[in-house]
């Protein structure tokens, strides 16, 4: 996931490291956040790909940063990473990350991905109403029902995106402006 998330940030611009961390936990808020030691084997391994590149600007004074972009080979990485299917839409932390690239996925991908995710929370509130009827414990019914309304709030959520982006994709291409969450298209 890690990986998926740089080449989205390269795919952006050019950055060196502390700049990648930096933005991945403004693009993905409190829900992650990652160290160097996470980061750089992760640059590493894209470099090894041939996904990434490091190019070393010229400056005046002071340590050089090795700074890093997207190959060819990168940007069709990155389109298979956040295309593919699969668990990533029962991980939070996936669809989190999948979610803060979908400008670039095709309105019908997008919402295909939507709802493997809903499904996958509708299967989430299904476990936890079976484990709530399980427990006697009145703080773990609590929590399961804590767990519960946060599901159903994010399920809510997913129906309303889903209903944006099929409203989105009926629109004429010309007429498309804004994403569906109010910001920019970016492809």
């Amino acid at each position: 996931m890690l990986e998926l998330a740089v080449l989205g940030l390269l795919k952006e611009r050019s950055m060196h490291g502390y700049q990648l961390k930096k933005s991945l936990s403004e693009t993905l808020g409190p829900f992650w956040q990652v160290s160097y030691g996470a980061l750089y084997p992760a640059l590493k391994r894209l470099r090894a790909q041939g996904a990434v590149e490091e190019v070393f600007p010229k400056t005046k004074v002071g340590r050089r940063r090795n700074v890093y972009r997207l190959t060819e080979k990168g940007e069709r990485l990155f389109t298979e990473l956040l295309s593919s299917a699969g668990e990533r839409e029962q991980d939070d932390m996936g669809f989190r990350v999948r979610l803060a690239f979908f400008r670039y996925l095709k309105p019908e991908t997008r919402i295909g991905v939507l709802e493997r995710r809903r499904a996958a929370l509708y299967e989430r509130l299904a476990e936890l109403k079976q484990r709530l009827t399980a427990r006697s414990d009145g703080y773990t019914q609590s929590l399961m029902r804590h767990g519960m309304d946060s599901t159903q709030r994010d399920i809510s959520w997913l129906e309303d995106l889903i209903q944006a982006e099929r409203r989105e994709a009926k629109r004429p291409r010309r007429a498309r402006r804004t994403s569906p969450a109010g910001t920019k298209e970016g492809a």
